[in-house]
């Protein structure tokens, strides 16, 4: 990205003798939905944590539109931070929580006002100006928490995990809320979730991280399709992994022996006598009762109904997964797939990624 609004250039982040965040390399653009993703412990929150300024690097810089802001306190970035544990007043009223550091600007009774009203209608809560805190749902909470932050103007809105503590239905129904509200306003956001299907939902770019480092940095489409390592592929979604080895190459086509799938063809990048790894997700494998012409041999070991899909387990001689397909329900007396039922599984060149088997 050539024109980046915030930088994050080499930071690490070390606690006694643990590195929390390892040589960070980041750049994301005036506003962008931003999302840092990975499992508990990864490094994300500290991180987001720097940007806000409540950790600082041990060593590299952040810079924020042009601006070093390393080590500057927090009240003095152009950023405000949303909690998963939402930390709103509840001895306050709506009105009064989203008018908190406005009245601590010192802002005219009128402009706040008129500012808070406006916040109000953005998060659908006008009319909720008197009720406390205590007296919100869960979603409520946390609209006034982002009108809070918001009210204010940042340049940046920090988002640390703040749909975690919702339920399902009304996550996926924040999820929604949250990104049309951040098109609207058109600030920069930077979320942390070790959710995936949020980050893809909600994101135009994701920073996938693992152990302090982050292994790749690209639009959610890209993620989900073209992985670059298996943690990745294997983070993102369901994967099925098979070893290999390229025994030639034909222009952009590699040749692989796969063992128990044979001979195949895929593109890849990978030198002829390179070990690596072919990746196929669940939903690109066909699966058949009958023989196919270079079809996989298969033994059904289960099968889960999940309404609009169902997941299908089958093993395969000399594989020692089972491999995963799932498969749209799409006619209401569709097959039933029953254990111990042989069948037969196939897929395009293109459904395969190849990795580097280390």
């Amino acid at each position: 990205m050539d024109e980046a609004f915030i930088r994050i250039e080499k930071v690490t982040k070390r606690f006694g003798g643990v590195t929390a965040v390892d040589a960070a390399d980041i750049a994301i653009g005036r506003g962008e939905f931003f999302s840092l993703l990975g499992p508990s412990g990864c490094g994300k929150t500290t991180l987001l944590r720097m940007i806000a300024g409540f950790d600082f690097p041990s060593e590299g810089a952040i810079y924020v539109d042009g601006n070093d802001i390393t080590d500057l306190p927090p009240h003095k970035r152009p950023s405000n931070m949303v909690f998963q544990s939402y930390a709103i007043f509840p001895h306050l009223n709506v009105f009064d929580n989203i008018a908190y550091g406005l009245r601590k600007a010192r802002l005219p009774r009128a402009e706040l006002d008129r500012r808070v009203e406006e916040a109000l209608a953005m998060i659908k809560l006008s009319g909720f100006g008197k009720r406390r805190g205590d007296q919100l749902s869960g979603g409520q909470r946390q609209r006034v928490a982002l009108a809070r932050a918001l009210v204010n103007r940042p340049k940046v809105l920090l988002l640390d995990e703040p749909l975690g503590a919702l339920d399902k239905r009304l996550r996926e129904s924040m999820q929604i809320e949250l990104r049309q509200l951040q098109k609207s306003v058109g600030i920069t956001f930077v979320f942390v979730t070790h959710d995936q299907e949020e980050a893809l939902s909600m994101s135009d770019r994701v920073a996938v991280m693992s152990a302090g480092k982050v292994l790749q940095i690209a639009e959610p489409r890209t993620l989900y399709e073209a992985p670059n390592c298996r943690e990745v592929a294997d983070f993102i979604g369901t994967m099925n992994f098979f070893d290999a080895i390229v025994t030639s190459r034909d222009g952009d086509i590699a040749v692989l022996d796969a063992g128990p799938l044979g001979i195949v063809r895929a593109p890849a990048s990978q030198p002829a006598g390179a070990a690596v790894l072919i990746a196929i997700r669940p939903e690109k494998i066909v699966l058949s009762s009958d023989a196919v012409s270079g079809g996989v041999r298969g033994i059904i070991t289960a099968s889960a109904y999940l309404g609009e899909r169902s997941h299908i387990h089958v093993m395969v001689d000399g594989v020692t997964e089972p491999v995963s397909v799932a498969a749209q329900n799409r006619h209401r007396d569709g097959a039933q797939h029953n254990g111990g039922e042989v069948v037969y599984l196939s897929w395009t060149p293109e459904a395969m990624v190849i990795l580097p088997r280390a």
